[in-house]
């Protein structure tokens, strides 16, 4: 008769299966994300340099913005001396000897012959009797030294 043969005991080749499949979802796991790892790199490199143009296209905007203000403001204060010399020029017109003699002229207006100095008598005003008196002398209270005049 044949002798069986025993086999040694081997130890299980998995002690514990769920730390297994553990290792192997995380396995699973990392070999998907590494398929994008290229494509998230090249993303962000392409999402800062999208940035920076950005960036250098606003501050070129906002640059050429101020430079067509300040040529504005450049074309509004000539406008405006323009307007002020004309207007000085006006007045300089409207105020001279020559014009003002023949207004007078034409009104029938001459120097005066005589001069008379005229003294208009001052007209104080009345106390009001209708308040009483002892209010007042109290809001007199309130004046300032410098602001009582009687």
């Amino acid at each position: 008769m044949i002798q069986p043969r025993a086999l040694p005991q081997q130890r299980p080749r998995v002690s514990n299966p769920r730390v297994a499949r553990a290792a192997s979802e995380r396995r699973a796991v990392r070999k998907s994300r590494a398929r994008y790892t290229d494509v998230v790199r090249a993303g962000r490199v392409i999402g800062i340099l999208l940035v920076a143009f950005m960036s250098y296209v606003l501050l070129t905007s906002r640059l050429t913005g101020l430079s067509y203000a300040v040529a504005s403001a450049e074309r509004q204060k000539e406008v405006v001396q323009l307007e002020s010399m004309r207007l000085d020029d006006k007045i300089a017109a409207l105020r001279s000897d020559d014009r003002l003699s023949v207004l007078a002229a034409r009104l029938g207006m001459r120097d005066p012959e005589r001069f008379a100095v005229v003294h208009l008598p001052q007209v104080r005003p009345e106390a009001d009797r209708s308040h009483v008196a002892v209010l007042s002398s109290l809001a007199g209270m309130f004046l300032p030294p410098v602001g009582r005049s009687r």
